[in-house]
């Protein structure tokens, strides 16, 4: 169930707890609207749901219609959705939640990719390996820590090459199975690129390679 967000106090605390959260911001806590949103929040239980139909506030967070706001820490951005579009139902907002969930990592699938295309971010850096490695636990976690670092700078993204839509990833990059796991940084603008191959993921060499390539 969503969390009734009665206040501000409630609402900003409800944002910083989590990497990616998302408010439902109504007029009436019995809408059609609210009952579609209350639907998606069980269809993700991996995202934290908040509901608020406090003037206060919506006035706060300037909503004035029937929204639905996606809060994400690693660009500080949000994302709104509005509700009182007739055609807004459950699966809509599922997939407005899927699509824009990006995370200090994202994992890169069909879904994500509209979302990773449609960011703000200019720079992304894939860590491109093989999530059944029994390897992978530690790489992802030297992956995540060095995210920190270029929070709100670069876009980290996992790449699972036993995914069959990522294969066309790893060849655009003319990588080869037995080269990874390696990292590949691309410049959205330009498309400029580099690749790294790795025996070993560190923080170190993540973070030499990014701010060689920014340089």
């Amino acid at each position: 169930k969503p969390v009734l967000l009665n206040n501000i106090t409630d609402a900003e605390a409800f944002i910083s707890s989590a990497e990616v959260v998302v408010i439902g911001f109504f007029q009436e806590s019995e809408s059609a609207g609210a009952s579609h949103f209350r639907q998606a929040a069980s269809r993700v239980p991996e995202v934290s749901f908040g509901i608020s139909t406090s003037a206060e506030v919506l006035s706060h967070y300037g909503v004035e219609a029937n929204t639905v706001t996606l809060f994400r820490k690693v660009d500080n951005n949000r994302r709104d959705l509005n509700m009182d579009d007739k055609d807004i139902d459950a699966e809509k907002i599922t997939r407005f939640v899927r699509v824009n969930e990006l995370r200090l990592v994202t994992e890169y699938n069909p879904v994500t990719a509209i979302g990773v295309m449609q960011s703000s971010f200019q720079l992304n850096l894939l860590l491109i390996t093989d999530k059944m490695s029994p390897k992978y636990p530690k790489q992802m976690r030297r992956f995540r820590e060095a995210a920190e670092l270029f929070k709100g700078k670069i876009l980290f993204i996992l790449v699972d090459i036993n995914l069959k839509s990522n294969e066309q990833t790893v060849s655009y990059f003319n990588l080869k199975k037995s080269q990874l796991p390696a990292l590949a940084i691309f410049h959205v603008p330009d498309e400029e690129r580099d690749v790294l191959t790795l025996d070993e993921v560190s923080i170190e060499r993540i973070q030499a390679f990014c701010n060689g390539f920014l340089q």
